[in-house]
């Protein structure tokens, strides 16, 4: 627990990095013999690697506080999630690889990453975590709601417990006169039944953690006024590996005295955002992500130049560019209706996630559904840059269009669960090129020849 505890109060430092083939050595062909001068070998010269710390902060800080928060959540990553880059992140991102058989560079690749999504969202859905606000205080934190199911409230706060007492959460509030963490710490350490492993005391917050009796617990309290709040996890030591993880998101997600109109605003936007397109006629209509082609100075398609935004559908956050004089487009076939929930997704991940590079990839995902028109969630999550990228199923037909949505982690911007990615099904996608005059004509049966880099620049 003096891990857990010591790193939740660190911040959080590194994630992803990127390294290319090496360079072969050269060697001059020898001579004859006898008719000159011996071999010489060239010593080749070798490009620098991207190290893992480079490769993170180019990161966008929500997408490094979904890695740290789901990589808590699958009990790899014990450190405070707060976006920050860290060499603790890394190697939480190669032992997750290492647990899957994969070789621990401490770069995922999209399929990795939609894996680690997914079994991060399980993890939640399987304690009930929920981000609520506690009615009494106002206070904003996570709860495991089905490990503790029972609520009880009154005036001195509230308390989740489990049906058995095995885990008990406590939120305390009271009033005392001129607090100060220092004091606030020393006076819960001397608790009769505690023993402390670690304390950690800043001037807006403070930490303990340790025994109590036969259970462990973690404790944070603060203090605004003459108001001291404090938050308190007990749980019995056979539940340490169910528990841990939620005591890292909890602490995380505690807000003590919450700002009275907060509200989770969208991440802040990247200088250059990359997407997917896809073709979807010869005269150069592409269809991509709405959000991420907003507020663009320039949007270009790569290998093609700039394009025009000319319609959008901001209930379905579906975008319509045109590049004008372009040949050799293949438009995809958007002809027929996709059935199944298993799909393929093709597109193109953000260059940082493949050193630069630009290559068509695919991954599978799945819906809960597909009929009647609506948007349906899509697990796993796909990479960065894939958003507007082709989903087709087992058949190959047209099933939609796959769009990543803001995600939602264990800390304090966090609100509503909310789905990472979504897939707007193939018949809304047609009624939007129909509306804006784009015939929707069979086209190519490979996607790949199909998708484009599409390419945003802000200010």
């Amino acid at each position: 627990m003096r891990s857990l505890l010591s790193a939740t109060l660190m911040a959080a430092a590194s994630v992803l990095g990127f390294s290319g083939p090496p360079a072969q050595a050269q060697m001059t062909p020898p001579s004859a013999a006898g008719a000159g001068p011996k071999p010489v070998t060239t010593v080749p010269v070798r490009p620098a690697l991207q190290k893992p710390e480079e490769t993170a902060n180019a990161m966008a800080q929500a997408e490094r506080l979904a890695l740290q928060s789901d990589l808590a959540w699958v009990g790899q990553y014990n450190g405070a999630i707060t976006g920050d880059v860290s060499e603790r992140m890394v190697n939480a991102i190669k032992e997750f690889q290492k647990t899957r058989g994969g070789k621990p560079t401490g770069v995922l690749n999209p399929q990795e990453r939609g894996v680690l999504a997914d079994t991060a969202r399980r993890k939640q859905e399987s304690v009930g975590w929920k981000i609520q606000t506690d009615p009494g205080t106002g206070v904003r934190l996570g709860i495991p709601t089905r490990l503790v199911p029972q609520q009880a409230s009154d005036a001195n706060g509230t308390k989740w417990t489990s049906p058995t007492g095995t885990i008990q959460i406590q939120l305390a509030r009271r009033k005392e006169a001129n607090p100060a963490t220092a004091k606030l710490a020393e006076r819960e350490k001397k608790e009769p039944g505690r023993t402390i492993d670690y304390a950690v005391v800043k001037p807006d917050f403070f930490v303990l953690s340790g025994l109590q009796g036969l259970k462990k617990f973690y404790m944070r309290g603060t203090f605004r006024g003459d108001e001291v709040r404090i938050l308190t996890i007990l749980y019995d030591q056979a539940t340490e590996n169910t528990v841990e993880p939620v005591v890292i998101a909890m602490s995380s997600a505690f807000t003590a005295f919450p700002a009275a109109a907060q509200t989770a605003g969208p991440p802040p936007r990247k200088t250059v955002e990359y997407a997917t397109g896809i073709v979807v006629s010869e005269d150069g209509a592409i269809v991509t992500d709405r959000q991420i082609t907003d507020g663009c100075v320039t949007v270009a398609i790569a290998g093609f130049g700039n394009a025009d935004r000319i319609a959008e559908d901001k209930a379905h956050d579906l975008a319509l560019l045109r590049i004008y004089g372009a040949r050799g487009l293949r438009p995809i076939n958007l002809t027929g209706t996709a059935v199944k929930t298993a799909l393929n997704l093709t597109g193109i991940a953000d260059p940082q996630n493949q050193g630069g590079g630009a290559a068509v990839s695919s991954v599978k995902a799945s819906v809960a559904q597909l009929d009647g028109g609506n948007d349906a969630a899509l697990t796993p999550a796909p990479a960065v840059g894939f958003s507007g990228s082709a989903a087709l199923d087992g058949d190959g037909r047209f099933a939609g269009v796959a769009l990543l949505k803001p995600v939602q982690v264990a800390g304090p911007a966090a609100g509503a669960p909310a789905a990472q990615a979504v897939l707007v099904p193939s018949d809304t996608v047609r009624r939007f090129l129909k509306a804006n005059s784009v015939n929707v004509a069979s086209g190519s049966p490979d996607a790949r020849a199909s998708v484009v880099r599409v390419i945003c620049v802000r200010k």
